[in-house]
């Protein structure tokens, strides 16, 4: 399903948090119109959580092991496939299911915001049993789309593989592999590059055509990139651009809010950074365009005869509604990502128990910044 950024229910995301807090979330949420994003770092993982809900929905298990031909990227591929078909299977239990105190349909539309979508619900509530009822809820089943499963890269996560002491095509290395397995799923979302460029990840984007725009100017995998500032949107946009990849959507991220990763600016507080954003997003889209109709005309792609939808989203920090609608309200950003509340519920993330309590009990003394990183960035 190719879901338009505009045709999405709900107003914010949840971003990828750690390697496994968010592996499985879009199990969890997306049937709900909820869009989340699994980490692709470690496929390994991704191969025993494979092996977990086969197992658990009893679906047969064919283990990818090491020795398998491009082993990385087909544990991404097989394991996002497999989400994908037990989201599937449960938005169709939930279009089915009936318009009645807690049913899934019924707890889809408790949770969407206020909308044209939610006040045409709340206004088949109030009818009696009548064919205009069943109009509207034969028309409200069909609009329960789910959520996107999105995936993060981090570009800089790009090791080199080794067999047998020579060194493999840079085409086996961690990020491009990550890049490859999402690519050849049958996903329609996004991909979310954090932590930096690469350039020769970047590089390969234009390998694989679901990154392009069809006949409609949809694109069936979009480019999001995480950025810190302004400038690295515009450079990085730029790059991409020339090479005939669009970036759908630039995700502001303060940099002592990555995950548990410190990318520190020199003292800019985000405020002047989105005000940045607001006063040049149509100068940002326009400049990115004409690159990116050149690099599409220069290779005989289909050229959309105007830029495609291109929203700022803001995540980290968030904490109150009303700050969510600062942000909306002043800031004029799309949507917003909340992160850290998450965790803090076991129906959509994955934390044990002690460290749920950690969580629950920490104050402004229990946070400090690290001069390690696990990652080596």
């Amino acid at each position: 399903m190719n879901i338009a950024i505009s045709e999405q229910t709900h107003s914010f995301h949840i971003p990828v948090m750690g390697t496994g807090f968010s592996i499985d979330t879009p199990l969890k949420v997306a049937r709900y119109g909820i869009s989340s994003v699994i980490s692709l770092v470690d496929d390994l993982l991704l191969e025993q959580m494979r092996e977990h809900y086969c197992r658990l929905h009893r679906r047969d298990y064919v283990e990818i092991t090491d020795r398998t031909e491009d082993a990385r990227a087909t544990r991404v591929t097989a394991y996002l496939e497999l989400i994908s078909d037990l989201i599937d299977a449960q938005v169709k239990e939930l279009q089915a299911s009936s318009f009645e105190p807690g049913s899934e349909i019924t707890r889809y539309y408790d949770l969407l915001p206020d909308s044209e979508l939610k006040r045409k619900y709340t206004q088949m509530l109030t009818l009696d049993n009548s064919p205009e009822k069943e109009s509207i809820q034969a028309e409200l089943r069909i609009k329960a789309i789910p959520g996107t499963i999105d995936v993060n890269i981090m570009t800089k996560v790009d090791r080199d593989r080794f067999v047998n002491g020579e060194k493999m095509p840079p085409e086996q290395a961690d990020a491009m592999a990550g890049l490859r397995g999402y690519a050849n799923s049958s996903l329609s979302s996004s991909i979310i590059f954090s932590a930096g460029m690469n350039r020769r990840l970047y590089a390969y984007i234009p390998n694989f055509d679901d990154f392009y725009p069809d006949e409609k100017g949809m694109v069936k995998k979009k480019v999001v990139l995480k950025v810190s500032d302004y400038r690295s949107a515009i450079i990085q946009g730029k790059i991409l651009a020339k090479k005939g990849v669009w970036v759908s959507e630039f995700r502001i991220e303060s940099g002592l809010n990555c995950g548990g990763h410190a990318f520190a600016t020199d003292g800019i507080l985000i405020g002047p950074i989105l005000e940045e954003f607001k006063n040049r997003k149509q100068e940002l889209i326009e400049q990115l365009y004409k690159l990116y109709s050149r690099a599409l005309n220069a290779n005989d792609r289909i050229c959309p005869d105007k830029p495609i939808e291109t929203i700022i989203t803001m995540q980290g920090g968030i904490g109150t509604f009303s700050e969510e609608n600062l942000l909306f309200n002043y800031y004029k950003i799309d949507r917003t990502g909340w992160g850290t509340p998450f965790l803090l519920v076991p129906e959509v993330t994955n934390v044990d128990k002690d460290h749920l309590e950690m969580l629950k009990k920490a104050t402004g003394d229990d946070v400090y910044l690290s001069e390690h990183s696990p990652l080596g960035i």
